[in-house]
This record gives C-alpha cells, structure tokens and sequence, in this order.
C-alpha cells in the first residue's frame, strides 16, 4: 500500500477511481475496500476523507454532474460574450459530449446510470439538459431552420430523449453496427443519420410511375 499525503489530490484520487468502479459495475456493487485497493490506499482514508460510501457516492454524483454542467455551459455559451451559435443547435448531444469527453473516459457510462437512478443528482442533470434542447429548438425555430411543432415543449423532450438513446443503449447499438457508436467511427456513422432525420424526416418519396401500357 503506497502512502499518500492525505490533501485534495488523494480527495480527488479516491474519487476518480470510484468514478470508474461506479460506471463500470454500478455504485451498489463497488465496496469501499475495492475503491481503496484501486486508489491504493487504505479503506479507512476512504472513510476519513468522505465519511462513508455513500458519502463519496454523492460527492461523484456531484463531481459528474458539474462536468457536464461545464461542458454544457461552453456550448450555451453561459458566461460568454459569444451567442450560442443556432446552427450548432442541429448537432447532436450525442456528438457534442464525443467532442468533450476523450476516449475511456467514464463519464459517458456514468451519465447512463446517473440518468437512469432515482437520485436528486440524475433529476438536476435531466433537467439541465432539457433547457439546453428547448433553447436549442428555440433558436433554430427563430433562424428559420427548424419547426417547433404544435408542442415545443414535447417535441424538446424527444429530441433529448434521441440524444440520449445513444449513450443508454450505447453497448447494444455497437453490438449492431459493429462498432461503438461513441467512438469517432461510430459518430461518423451515427450523427449523418440523426441529422439527415432531423432534416429530411423519414418520409420516403413517392414511387416514380411505370410507363403506360398502350
């Protein structure tokens, strides 16, 4: 066991390391003496520094949710100069969490079970990111490039909710499309699709007319 100064950075371990056990096995699985094992420290320093697991558990619901919050506010652009752009409002959350998040990072498969939980955490997130689609379907609505529908508080929730599909069934989309759709592959797959619905609708054109038999 290595000895570590017990200051924010061994705070900021313990956390990190729970982060990944908690997106990986869910935090009702993960026991305080593997959070420890994985951060290489003691059980006890875990308890000292959070009180309980419970205690750390809130402390990374937190710690996910203010990254979130942190990216969201770059593409709002809360405490900018700089407007929100309305033509980024077409692209995906989806394709727009990629863009932030580096490849393994945990997050993206803590979002699915933060989301997904019944926690005052998951509740706050959801709602933040249903402002960011309703202000998103706004813009575009007054650039002229999107209908806000007989219910724009309704048509919002599904955009959202499509958005979110990807990281939810994240595993059973790769499964498949034979790749993960959060990868910068699966998002060169995946975001065409999502806008060309977005655009186009799914309304098939109709069928060209044979030649009249004489």
């Amino acid at each position: 066991m290595r000895s570590i100064p017990e200051d924010r950075t061994t705070r900021a371990l313990i956390r990190d390391e729970a982060l990944g056990l908690f997106a990986a096995h869910g935090p009702d699985s993960v026991t305080v003496r593997q959070i420890a094992t994985a951060a290489g420290v003691s059980p006890g320093l875990v308890v000292h520094h959070f009180g309980s697991k419970d205690g750390l558990r809130q402390e990374v619901d937190q710690y996910v949710v203010a990254a979130f919050e942190a990216m969201l506010g770059e593409l709002t652009g809360d405490g900018s100069d700089e407007p929100l752009d309305s033509g980024a409002g077409a692209a995906s959350l989806s394709a727009a969490f990629t863009r932030h998040f580096p490849a393994g990072s945990p997050l993206p498969g803590y979002l699915r079970r933060l989301l997904l939980a019944d926690s005052e955490a998951g509740r706050q997130l959801f709602g933040r990111l249903y402002e960011l689609s309703r202000a998103a379907l706004d813009d575009l609505a007054a650039a002229g490039l999107a209908v806000p529908g007989r219910d724009p508080a309704a048509r919002a929730a599904v955009l959202l909710a499509n958005d979110l599909a990807v990281f939810l069934l994240r595993d059973r989309i790769g499964e498949v499309l034979g790749t993960d759709p959060l990868s910068a592959d699966g998002m060169a797959r995946w975001a065409p699709e999502v806008l060309g619905i977005y655009t186009g609708g799914l309304n098939a054109p109709p069928p060209a007319e044979g030649p009249r038999e004489a």
